[in-house]
């Protein structure tokens, strides 16, 4: 994420032990012994929203409080902690007025969360867990738990196998982290009054996002000279493409670089098949909407759902089953696709996108008196914009795996390569044969998996990859 350029807490060190603990680590009844593991996290602070959330008073259905009800003085303390340390600029600027001052930091905070999650979603990274007490009292990319990079294209996606209600789905980051902001708000009360806090998340936090993502989009698909309303339509247009297509996040988003206004027919049709081959095959289509409910669970939760509304309620939502029924739907119309239909479909909905991509670069064109420069200099800004490699879960799994086995030269590797995501890897078969000596004991497992991990790492996933799950 560092590498990236995306505000973030550190890793500096990841010390694994010969000690093991039983772990069930999928939640499926199968426990299995893992080896203690310590990861050394860095930041300026390891304060969060939810540490202003240990002097909640108590609910009034629950009863639940927090253990520092009442203790305003600590939260006064911990509140002008925050602001002097990490905000100094406006600690001087306000120091006549803690509201204002409060104001100013909770503004400002607003806006860094904005941001931030504006950067998440221009890469495709899910946080998984995204409660008040995962965000950073200042802006990082915080606690790194069932996270991942989002592979093939849909806005719906959910990194965690154990959020089954998609609360922190991909799309639904920008949401949520307003959604704690407002809790943040709720906790300084009456530091900072809630009619003012309230107000500047409202003028505030959807303006700064918008406004940050559309940036990054622009520079994202190279659009460098001129700023149009219409972009945002060429951007929502862009993804609906993706999501129809299957497509793959980053790596369409890298091979756009290599487009051309002046692409004649030939050139053209390379390039759409460069494009496509980034797409779902039918056979990930299947895997992807293969329908997960037994048939008679569905049927009963379906009667259920008519018969007992309040008894369904606490056993499912109206949303999965919906989705359920539309992964069935769309299952049942993947038996009769052949891969030339796919393929057929998948060209005619990108020539689409891509005629509007055509017709805005040339409205760039037309701006600039050096077409050759403004290429150039479009090229560039998109490579430092649209990462090669990324974490997908593929590659991390072949490193654990090899890693289990005694071997960590693919850690290092992929360590190595993360570090430069923006640029072309040369040669990086040869840092694993110039490793250290540790790897040369390396199990026949271990070589296996080494086999399976030849794909060049900004591949899109391959086919088993879609069964790993994290929690």
């Amino acid at each position: 994420m560092f590498h990236l350029g995306i505000p973030t807490t550190r890793a500096g060190t990841c010390v694994t032990s010969d000690s093991k603990v039983i772990r069930d680590i999928f939640y499926d009844g199968n426990p299995k012994s893992e080896r203690c593991t310590v990861v050394l996290r860095i930041a300026s602070t390891f304060i969060r929203f939810g540490s202003f959330e240990i002097f909640k008073p108590p609910d009034e259905y629950t009863g639940r409080k927090g253990p520092s009800v009442n203790r305003n003085d600590i939260r006064i303390q911990m509140l002008d902690y925050v602001i002097s340390t990490f905000y100094p600029e406006i600690q001087e600027a306000y120091s006549d007025s803690s509201i204002q001052r409060n104001a100013a930091f909770f503004k400002e905070l607003t806006k860094r969360t904005a941001r931030l999650v504006a950067e998440w979603q221009c890469v495709g990274f899910c946080h998984g867990v995204l409660n008040t007490d995962n965000m950073s009292i200042v802006g990082l990319t915080i606690d790194y738990g069932p996270f991942g990079f989002m592979d093939r294209y849909d806005p719906e996606h959910i990194c965690n196998g154990s959020d089954n209600t998609g609360r922190y789905a991909y799309n639904k980051q920008p949401e949520i982290c307003k959604w704690n902001l407002g809790k943040l708000a709720e906790a300084l009360v009456p530091e900072l009054p809630l009619e003012i806090s309230e107000l500047i998340l409202e003028e505030e936090y959807d303006a700064e996002f918008e406004k940050h993502y559309l940036q990054k989009m622009r520079k994202k698909l190279g659009l460098i000279q001129l700023e149009l309303e219409e972009d945002s339509k060429l951007v929502s247009d862009l993804l609906e493409t993706m999501h129809l297509t299957g497509g793959d996040f980053t790596n369409i988003f890298y091979l756009l670089s290599s487009f051309s206004v002046d692409f004649d027919p030939s050139k053209l049709e390379e390039f759409l098949e460069e494009l496509t081959s980034q797409c779902a095959s039918v056979e990930e289509l299947k895997v992807a909407f293969k329908p997960q409910m037994d048939p008679r669970q569905l049927s009963m939760m379906l009667m259920l759902a008519q018969s007992n509304p309040q008894l369904f309620a606490l056993i499912g939502t109206k949303a999965n089953i919906n989705k359920e029924l539309e992964r069935i739907e769309q299952f049942s119309k993947l038996q009769q696709l052949t891969a030339a239909d796919l393929l057929s479909r998948n060209k005619r909905h990108w020539k689409e996108w891509l005629e509007k991509y055509r017709v805005r670069l040339q409205k760039e064109i037309e701006s600039v008196g050096n077409a050759d420069a403004w290429n150039t200099d479009r090229v560039k800004v998109m490579h430092s914009n649209n990462p090669k490699y990324i974490l997908r879960n593929y590659i991390a799994q072949n490193a654990i795996e090899a890693a289990e086995n005694g071997d960590f030269s693919e850690v290092r590797n992929v360590l190595k390569l993360l570090e430069n995501p923006f640029q072309e890897a040369e040669g990086f078969r040869e840092v694993k044969e110039d490793a250290e000596e540790e790897g040369a004991t390396a199990t026949a497992a271990a070589c296996a998996q080494e086999t399976r991990s030849r794909l060049p790492y900004c591949s899109k996933p391959p086919l088993w990859a879609s069964e790993l799950c994290v929690t």
